[in-house]
């Protein structure tokens, strides 16, 4: 059995972004936002195209140099967020890299270890057995070979810093030449690709007049932009900015980001367009610093919610401070198939419904898995298991809980993390049948809740032991589930206390030596009067 980790307090989101629609634009105004993005698109794929050329050399001086090109051909604040945006990606697409060296190296290590065992020989303590058969031994040893290979090529890549990268997206790159299987005609693909690569983003300043000088919000919702160099001709204000015609209002979070541009806190903007619907949007975001940090033995105080995350539902319960289940389970389902929105409007409404129902409860905090599905996904480890390997690739635990940790913080609910180590196995053996009756069927996923609620609070997940029959003990004392941890007469050794017993054993022999003490509810040893053996 593995070490388990300690249950922590997950962290807050750092940022904000909120999202509106552009209502009323014109043609030129339409006009000009394609003009812009086309031509900061084709800097912005230059610029990366050239970080990755320089790979490790890359250095200030570099950086310098390549904003000082920029800002020729656009402007100072437009090349800040273009490099900005370079190195983003650039970084991104070395954690990837760093991640595919991690999962190639888990699946050769898996081959060779089945390789190395006789054909048809069972695995033992969690480590995968021998190949069934000669002609898969074979076919895995010419696996093993390719990843290799490719292990090989690409750790060289990121020895010398090269990464491969694809402005707009390299699954809409690939959809070039299935156009009918995904249903899009080239005229179609082409508008959504150009759209992708396009370049709209400005970042946020504090202290300039509402947040950011390239593109202007204003309190009362009117857009400027200010135009790169040579677009020059496009103005229709003063210093080179253009005035869309369209107004923006944010529903959502409108008064927080009114309050940030009327006080001239930095706030960021990005222009993108949805070729799909033919709808243009803004997206503003600024960071959050001031977000209370809550200890966790505080969170602990009025108990938990403990959660198990699954394919395609949330099994929740409710617990209280010791550790013992209060009322009946919820389930939250939804349905992950369909298009990326689809699945994400459907974990934004379990989880809406989940945290309402703690605020009913009046819980202050959620219990969940730190779930790493990353080396559990490849076929080496899995190996015939397609399925599974399937259903574990469909549970989104980073994105469920990202989404989690930002609904909870509105609301006012912390959340903790806990090892996932054992958590089903153990709901399902210590509390999946004393918590089924007549009247209520517990599966091994709201068992499973019940654990990871438990490990949140700090209690063991095993269940006290049931208090032994009448007449076969001493007295039945405290021993069930419901007793609280502080309560007296638990399992274990009882003291000794000296003095015979019977007539024929003295003090400290027999089977019972060490456990000569009553169970009472009290709690209290009881008083033996020693009998006399002669008169």
């Amino acid at each position: 059995m593995r070490e388990i980790a300690r249950p922590f307090v997950a962290e807050g989101p750092s940022g904000v972004s909120v999202r509106d629609r552009f209502k009323g634009l014109t043609v030129r105004d339409m006009t000009v936002l394609r003009a812009v993005g086309e031509h900061m698109g084709r800097l912005a794929s230059g610029d990366l195209a050239r970080r990755v050329r320089d790979g490790l050399e890359h250095s200030t001086d570099t950086w310098a140099e390549r904003k000082r090109e920029l800002t020729a051909v656009s402007s100072s604040r437009w090349a800040g967020s273009v490099t900005a945006n370079t190195h983003d990606q650039w970084g991104l697409s070395r954690r990837a890299q760093h991640a595919h060296l991690r999962s190639l190296d888990a699946g050769i290590r898996t081959v060779r270890h089945r390789l190395s065992l006789p054909v048809g020989e069972k695995g033992s303590r969690g480590r995968p057995g021998g190949y069934r058969s000669r002609s898969e031994w074979f076919a895995k040893s010419r696996r093993l070979a390719i990843l290799e290979d490719r292990y090989d090529r690409v750790r060289a890549q990121r020895e010398a810093g090269l990464v491969s990268v694809v402005r707009g997206g390299k699954r809409l790159l690939h959809q070039r030449h299935h156009l009918t299987t995904v249903g899009k005609t080239p005229d179609r693909w082409r508008q959504e690709w150009e759209a992708s690569r396009w370049f709209l983003t400005a970042d946020g300043e504090s202290g300039k007049p509402f947040g950011n000088e390239t593109i202007r919000v204003t309190p009362e919702g009117e857009l400027s932009i200010k135009l790169p160099a040579p677009l020059a001709e496009y103005a229709n204000a003063r210093h080179g900015r253009y005035i869309l015609a369209a107004r923006v209002s944010f529903s959502h979070r409108g008064e927080e980001w009114r309050d940030r541009v009327e006080a001239n806190r930095a706030v960021a903007y990005r222009i993108h367009l949805d070729v799909v619907r033919g709808r243009w949007y803004l997206d503003a975001s600024w960071t959050r610093k001031d977000l209370p940090v809550i200890p966790l033995d505080a969170l602990r105080v009025g108990g938990v919610i403990g959660v198990d995350m699954n394919a395609d539902h949330l099994a929740a319960w409710q617990l209280d401070p010791d550790g013992n289940p209060v009322g009946q389970p919820c389930r939250f389902d939804y349905d992950l198939t369909g298009t990326a929105p689809h699945r994400d409007a459907q974990l934004r409404h379990a989880l809406t419904r989940l945290l309402r129902w703690a605020k009913r409860m009046g819980v202050t905090a959620v219990a969940i898995e730190d779930l790493d599905f990353t080396d559990s996904t490849t076929r080496e480890k899995h190996g015939r298991r397609k399925k599974f390997r399937q259903l574990i690739s469909g549970i989104p635990t980073a994105k469920l809980r990202a989404r989690l940790v930002s609904m909870c913080a509105e609301v006012g609910i912390g959340v903790i993390a806990v090892d996932p180590a054992y958590t089903s196995k153990w709901g399902a053996e210590h509390w999946q049948k004393p918590l089924t009756s007549k009247k209520r069927q517990t599966s091994r996923h709201a068992a499973a809740a019940v654990a990871i609620g438990r490990r949140a609070l700090g209690h063991r997940i095993r269940r006290r032991t049931a208090p032994p029959p009448a007449h076969q003990s001493d007295a039945q004392g405290h021993r069930t589930a419901q007793a609280p941890s502080g309560t007296r007469g638990r399992e274990g050794n009882r003291p000794r206390i000296p003095g015979p017993r019977t007539r024929s054993d003295g003090a400290g022999h027999g089977a019972n030596a060490v456990d000569q003490d009553t169970q009472h509810r009290s709690g209290r040893p009881a008083e033996h009067v020693q009998l006399m053996l002669s008169l």
